[in-house]
C-alpha cells in the first residue's frame, strides 16, 4: 500500500499517519525527517543536501527525489509507505511517478484531508489562547501569524498537487473537519475499496 496523504498544516495528517502506520505496518516517510536522517547519515544525498542547507538555501526537487528513492528502497518500505509532506510540486509528483514506474511500482491512493481553512485557523487561536489560559506554552506552530503563513505557503505551494492526482483519478477526498473516529473510518473505507481491486 502507496499513500500520499495532503492537507494543509492542522488537518490532521500527522494524527492519522501514526494509526495507518500501526494498521499496516508501512512506514510513515516525512521529508524533514528523511532530509536529516539523509545528513546525518552523510548519504551522497545527504551531504548534497548540507551544503545546501548550510548555505541557508532551499532543497533542490532533485535532492528531495533522491532522498526519498534512497529511503523506499529500504526493507521496512518493501511493502508500502505513507508520505506526508511529499510531492509538494507537480515537478515532484511527475518524479515521483517515474521513480515508481522504473521499480513497476505505483501510488496506490492520494487521500486529501479537506477542512474549512477559517474555521481550521478560529481552532488553532481557540488552541493557543486555551493553552495561555492554563499557563501552558503556546506550540510554536500554533502561534497564529505562523500558522498563517504556513497555510499560506501551503496554498501557493502543495495545493497544486490536488488537482494533478484528482486527472489520474487516484485523489480521494476527506472532509477534515469531521472528528479524528470519523476521518479514520473514512480513509479506512477508502482504502478497504483498494484492498477489494486488488
Amino acid at each position: 500500500m502507496r499513500l500520499i496523504l495532503v492537507g494543509p498544516p492542522g488537518a490532521g495528517k500527522g494524527t492519522q499517519a501514526i494509526r495507518l502506520v500501526e494498521k499496516y505496518g508501512i512506514p510513515q516517510l516525512s521529508t524533514g525527517d528523511m532530509l536529516r536522517a539523509a545528513v546525518a547519515a552523510q548519504t551522497p544525498v545527504g551531504l548534497k543536501a548540507k551544503e545546501v542547507m548550510d548555505s541557508g538555501g532551499l532543497v533542490s526537487d532533485e535532492i528531495v527525489v533522491g532522498i526519498i528513492r534512497d529511503r523506499i528502497a529500504e526493507d521496512d518500505a518493501k511493502n508500502g509507505f505513507i508520505l506526508d509532506g511529499f510531492p509538494r510540486t507537480v515537478a515532484q509528483a511527475e518524479a515521483l511517478d517515474e521513480m515508481l514506474e522504473a521499480g513497476s511500482y505505483k501510488v496506490d491512493a492520494v487521500v486529501e484531508l479537506r477542512v474549512d481553512q477559517t474555521k481550521l485557523v478560529d481552532r488553532i487561536v481557540k488552541r493557543a489562547e486555551d493553552a495561555k489560559a492554563a499557563g501552558e506554552p503556546v506550540r510554536k506552530d500554533d502561534d497564529p501569524i505562523v500558522f498563517k503563513q504556513r497555510l499560506e505557503a501551503y496554498n501557493r505551494d502543495t495545493a497544486v498537487v490536488v488537482p494533478y492526482y484528482e486527472k489520474t483519478g487516484l485523489l480521494h477526498v476527506i472532509d477534515g473537519m469531521q472528528s479524528i473516529e470519523e476521518v479514520a473510518g473514512s480513509i479506512d473505507s477508502v482504502l478497504q475499496g483498494l484492498d477489494e481491486r486488488v
